[in-house]
Order: C-alpha cells, then structure tokens, then sequence
C-alpha cells in the first residue's frame, strides 16, 4: 500500500506549487509505509534511519508545513504526545484508558453531533483531533485495570 500512496502524496505537494524537499520526501515515505501512528519523536527515529542528516527540528517543521498543507493530520490519543497519519485516511479514534487499546473508527461517527453543534450554536467541530477516552468491552466486563500497551484488534475486544 504504501509504495502505491507515496507518489500521489509527492503529486499533491507538487500541485501544490510545494518544493519536494528531502525530508519532506522521507518523512511522507516513512507515513506512508507506516502500519501506524506514530509520534514526532517516533517519525525522527525512522527518518533518521535511511536520512540521518535530517535533524529532529527540521522533522517537526516538516510536519507543521504538512500539517498546515493539509497532507498531514495529528490526533491525541490521551496523554501521550500527538500522533500523526496521512489526512486523506480521516478517522476516529477511541482508546481505552485502562489498557491503551485503539480503534480507528469511521469519521462520520459523530456527524450528528457535528451537525447538532453547526445547527444550534454555529460551532464546526474537528471530531478526529481527540481521541475519546473510555473502557474498552474487556476492561469493562474484567473490572479491573491492566497494563497499558495491550494493543489489540477491534475483534478481540
């Protein structure tokens, strides 16, 4: 997937009138090839591995210039610092707070919320921004805490 994503993330840069910089190409490429978010420090470590003259500072200005661009999008998934993904694969995400697992949900989870803000108080909200922080069905039917980092898929839950 992430061979095929890669030139039309260049391609939208470049429409963009956006220069194809080296680490904006190492950056996108490690996104792209990704199998998931992964923080600013997280992105340095892995560009830093096939380009390691770019500097860390240099890898979050890239990401605000995405950002800003709108190839790039980060979310807070609790805690923890932001995690970023490529824009053009919007989500939700939900993470349990009692053993960290995440699931990406559709976007369009709460359009009814969004359209009740828009309607009734002119509010546009940016739902994938946050993560919602709840228990996950497991940690909800064990009642009990457990170690964060259990990752699992949205089919063990």
């Amino acid at each position: 997937m992430g061979k095929e994503r890669l030139p039309e993330l260049l391609d939208a840069l470049r429409r963009r009138g956006e220069r194809l910089t080296t680490a904006r190409h190492a950056l996108l490429s490690v996104m792209a090839h990704a199998d998931e978010h992964l923080s600013a420090d997280q992105l340095s470590v892995e560009v830093a591995r096939t380009n390691p003259a770019i500097h860390r500072a240099t890898i979050y200005r890239t990401l605000e210039t995405l950002r800003r661009l709108g190839i790039v999008e980060h979310t807070h998934l609790g805690h923890g610092p932001a995690v970023y993904h490529l824009a053009d694969d919007v989500h939700q995400h939900l993470v349990c707070e009692e053993c960290g697992w995440v699931v990406e949900a559709p976007a369009d989870l709460f359009a009814g919320v969004e359209e009740t803000l828009e309607r009734d108080f002119g509010f546009d909200m940016r739902a994938n921004h946050f993560a919602i922080v709840g228990r996950c069905r497991r940690c909800a039917e064990e009642g009990t805490e457990r170690v964060a980092g259990d990752r699992r898929t949205p089919t063990q839950a």
